[in-house]
């Protein structure tokens, strides 16, 4: 269930994908150490890490698009705040359980691997298209 840095994530800027390679190689730490039957600690430090990164990489981009005065910076902040929620969600599904289930793992890719693929694709090539073009 990893992610593979490709041409197809690239969105040309190189701030932003050098990001996106650090934010990916956590994503695919935490599917490594996210599987049933891993510890309940490792998976949630692994999310943490995860979050620590996600939170700067967030707010570098948010303020990319500030600085460049991109008019879809609110609906971008808004997809933000759905993949931090997702996070925070799959956290306390830990907290709940003694360990990774299978329902956690089918979250992490449905409200993080997916998520993140979509987000790159779509909401972060726009923004890099935007600002090439400024």
């Amino acid at each position: 269930m990893s992610i593979e840095f490709d041409k197809a994530l690239e969105t040309g800027n190189d701030l932003i994908d050098t990001q996106h390679r650090e934010l990916i190689a956590r994503v695919n730490k935490l599917t490594a150490d996210g599987v049933v039957g891993k510890e309940k600690n490792v998976a949630v430090q692994t999310l943490d890490f995860l979050m620590d990164y996600t939170d700067f990489h967030f707010n570098a981009e948010e303020n990319l698009q500030e600085e460049h005065a991109y008019p879809l910076l609110d609906a971008h902040k808004k997809q933000h705040a759905v993949f931090v929620k997702a996070v925070d969600d799959l956290r306390e599904m830990l907290e709940e359980e003694e360990g990774p289930t299978e329902a956690f793992v089918e979250a992490v890719r449905k409200n993080v691997v997916d998520w993140l693929l979509r987000h790159i694709q779509i909401w972060d090539k726009q923004v890099a298209e935007y600002i090439k073009e400024a």
